[in-house]
């Protein structure tokens, strides 16, 4: 008579699986909502503005942004699992766009408006 081990019955245990997957896939939608809110955001800003920020061009950060968008909405479907190169690497470059260069074309666009004494006017 075999007994079974504590461990091994904790990583077969298909409950455990299944809330590690569903937390995983929760992982994967906030990465998914995050790059689309900096695809969106990219889209309508003014080429200008990237350039004026001394950023890289709109064009590029698009394309950048649109793959990320891309990626993303593979991993929010499921076929890509989180731990795979590609659900990471496009949550990086959309994270790096609204960390580094939302802020700059923020900026950008804000230091055009009049300024009183107490903020635009």
């Amino acid at each position: 008579m075999s007994t079974v081990h504590p461990i091994a019955f904790t990583i077969i245990n298909p409950t455990a699986a299944s809330v590690i997957s569903l937390f995983f896939w929760v992982l994967l939608l906030a990465a998914f909502v995050v790059e689309t809110w900096a695809f969106i955001h990219a889209i309508i800003q003014p080429a200008s503005a990237f350039t004026a920020a001394g950023k890289q061009t709109k064009p590029l950060w698009l394309v950048i942004l649109g793959v990320a968008f891309v990626i993303g909405v593979g991993g929010a479907v499921g076929y890509l699992a989180l731990l795979s190169l590609f659900p990471i690497i496009a949550f990086v470059a959309a994270a790096i766009y609204l960390v580094d260069v939302r802020p700059k074309i923020k900026q950008v666009r804000s230091s055009g408006q009049r300024q009183g004494p107490y903020g635009p006017w």
